[in-house]
């Protein structure tokens, strides 16, 4: 069978790629695996469900759920012809494997222009595009019943028709390292993340920005928790509305998010005690406040000349997102600030530190790719504004590379690592849902619904 399977991608499918590559699994194991279509995006592209295996038990698996993060789709393809291979992950297992092949395929073709590589920071980020917070298919700002988006509403059926077992959201790291948040703890997933990051020469991120105020379930597994009514800022910071990854709760659902970094980043590993915290934490605000001050001197030079350029609205959205909350992030990480006795910082190791970094920069360049588009569609530089972008972008990317120490990760080595995590969760959610349904503990399908949790926001 490994044979006749097709030959993997050195790097990342696009839309069209994957559903050809899934619609040719399919041509060659007719039996085994099938294609459906469950819905359709905003701008009219299918959204395919690829399933492996006629098993009672339903997994399900996201791809593509943000639009630059598209390590997923890679992962789905390696799945279905694991899933095919080998008999124990179907048959022995009771299982179905439900692979949707991207969840946000209209973002996903935004980002083609740095999808198929060559893979250096500056090109991603100058084709970088993620949609507003408002966009983003996975949240539910409004909650279930006030589902807008035609994405949203797919998944949502998919989780309430497949009542899964276990739900994997695949999501990247643009730069940094790999870590996993569960709504429900799966004990020992710990220690397999562990050994398969390990073998495969990816960093674990022990102090991931993501999961600053979230309870850890060991090194880097983190547990979602219930999210509180806030602010459109808090909402995005810390502990926001609800999500599709806890809709299925009501099934029995356990659902992990599974990160696999893209630039690798050594140092996020680093669980020793910072040498001087407060100081670190006080030039990470204000590197924050001066690139925030600076992008948003520079969107008020090129807002002017937007009204003609197409599809204006769109890429302005997440460039008002960033910048409105970036001051509050600064805030809450400066330790004159933020670190109060009614909000006080959690304990810091050198990782959360780097972390903290990383992320700071990373909102400064996502705004400045985003701005660099706007303004390369205006076809002109209509606020001699360019040289600067291309100036920022350019020292930015290299502080990641030449300060932080970042690298390039293989396409096939972050699918591998990523297709290995889901694995074990599998492995270990089916442990879990039999030991539930053992002991009546109430947790299976037909059980009252759960906590909603918090937006994925990086």
């Amino acid at each position: 069978m490994g044979r006749c399977a097709l030959p993997p991608l050195p790097r990342y499918p696009t839309v069209d790629e994957l559903g050809a590559r899934a619609a040719a699994l399919v041509a060659r194991h007719p039996r085994g695996a099938r294609l459906r279509r469950v819905g359709t995006s905003r701008a009219g592209t299918p959204l395919w469900l690829l399933s492996v295996g006629h098993g009672s038990r339903q997994a399900l698996v996201v791809a593509g759920p943000h639009a630059n993060e598209p390590v997923g789709g890679a992962t789905v393809l390696r799945l279905a012809e694991r899933a095919l291979a080998d008999p124990r992950l179907t048959e022995g297992a009771d299982a179905t494997w439900n692979l949707l092949l991207c969840l946000d395929p209209d973002g996903s073709r935004r980002n083609e222009g740095w999808l198929t590589g060559p893979y250096t920071l500056g090109r991603y980020v100058r084709h970088f595009f993620r949609p507003g917070f408002y966009e983003q298919p996975e949240w539910l700002p409004d909650g279930e019943a006030g589902a807008a988006l035609p994405e949203t509403r797919a998944l949502l059926g998919l989780q309430d028709e497949l009542r899964p077992f276990l739900q994997c959201s695949l999501h990247g790291v643009d730069i940094g390292g790999g870590f996993v948040e569960l709504t429900h703890d799966l004990p020992g997933l710990d220690r397999r993340l562990a050994h398969i990051a390990a073998r495969l020469g990816v960093p674990r991120e022990l102090g991931a920005y993501d999961a600053l105020y979230w309870p850890g379930l060991g090194p880097a597994v983190y547990r979602i928790p219930p999210p509180r009514r806030a602010d459109l800022v808090a909402a995005m910071t810390e502990a926001a509305v609800e999500s599709t990854w806890y809709h299925p709760c009501r099934h029995g659902t356990v659902t992990a998010v599974v990160e696999a970094p893209m630039w690798g980043v050594p140092a996020v590993a680093d669980d020793s005690p910072p040498v001087d915290r407060d100081a670190v934490l006080r030039a990470v605000s204000r590197t924050l406040r001066h690139d925030t001050d600076a992008l948003r001197h520079l969107l008020t030079r090129i807002r002017p000349h937007l009204a003609t350029v197409p599809d204006a609205v769109r890429l302005l959205a997440p460039v008002d997102d960033y910048l409105l909350v970036c001051p509050g992030l600064a805030d809450a990480w400066d330790p004159d600030t933020g670190d109060s006795p009614g909000h006080p910082l959690p304990a810091l190791s050198t990782a959360h530190l780097v972390a903290l970094r990383i992320s700071g920069r990373r909102l400064a360049l996502r705004t400045a790719g985003l701005l660099h588009q706007l303004v390369r569609a205006a076809g002109r530089d209509p606020g001699g504004v360019l040289p600067e972008l291309d100036r920022l972008i350019d020292a930015w990317c290299a502080e990641y590379r030449d300060g932080c120490g970042a690298r390039w990760i293989p396409v096939a080595r972050q699918a591998e690592y990523q297709a290995r995590v889901v694995l074990a969760a599998f492995e270990l959610a089916g442990r879990r849902t039999r030991a539930c349904t053992g002991s009546g503990s109430g947790t299976g399908p037909g059980s009252g619904p759960g906590e909603p949790v918090p937006l994925q926001r990086d």
